[in-house]
């Protein structure tokens, strides 16, 4: 069965209404995430530390840091760290 175009905005309205008023619980916070959501997660904060890595080494770089200091404080040697971020 069909719904009519007013029957789709009516229901729409019911939703926008039922979000506007949502009052979360503190449960809410606390409920585990689905496994594949928590990996996208996972790998979307991964991510995200190697841009601020790459972005603090270049830094450092400019600061005139050694590869040999960078790779000890990234837990790597120094010719590690100067080919995987040398190009950043």
């Amino acid at each position: 069965m069909r719904r009519s175009l007013t029957d789709l905005i009516a229901h729409a309205d019911e939703l926008a209404d039922a979000f506007e008023n949502h009052d979360p619980k503190p449960a809410d916070f606390d409920a585990p995430l689905p496994p594949l959501m928590a990996v996208k997660l996972a790998a979307f904060r991964r991510a995200t530390a190697e841009k601020e890595l790459a972005e603090a080494i270049r830094q450092a770089r400019e600061a005139h840091l050694s590869w040999r200091e960078l790779g000890e404080a990234i837990g790597t040697t120094g010719e590690a760290a100067r080919q995987r971020y040398a190009a950043s």
